[in-house]
């Protein structure tokens, strides 16, 4: 299983509501189309910035999402990224992109998991 991992801003003048409406109406879409048949999940965390205990601020944050994409193998990922190069939908994605994200924030990571196991909690009284 490969796990590759994107940090994503949306961009500039976009509200939170907005980007999260348009990622899941149009851009999923498109990640959705071309993934298919290569990777196992699509998954996108959307990120509520809390307030910083010290000082009861809450920023915007760094990030707005956090992209998941799962893949069986090393082939299936290769795979999929190969059909990016391709003139056609590397424009498609891009003109998407940039109607949604600050692509120059974007970052993206391989992630390697470690799980702890914890102790049951107990309910609170």
């Amino acid at each position: 299983m490969i796990k590759m991992v994107g940090m994503l801003k949306r961009r500039p003048g976009l509200s939170v509501q907005a980007f999260r409406d348009y990622y899941e109406s149009t851009h999923r879409k498109i990640g959705e189309k071309y993934l298919s048949g290569y990777a196992s999940r699509y998954l996108r965390r959307y990120l509520t910035p809390l307030a910083n205990p010290l000082t009861g601020e809450a920023d915007e944050g760094e990030f707005d999402v956090i992209l998941e994409i799962w893949y069986p193998d090393q082939a299936a990922f290769d795979a999929a990224n190969a059909q990016f190069t391709v003139e056609e939908i590397a424009r498609e994605i891009a003109e998407d992109e940039e109607r949604l994200f600050d692509r120059s924030r974007m970052r993206f990571f391989f992630v390697d998991e470690s799980e702890s196991k914890l102790a049951t909690p107990t309910p609170s009284e």
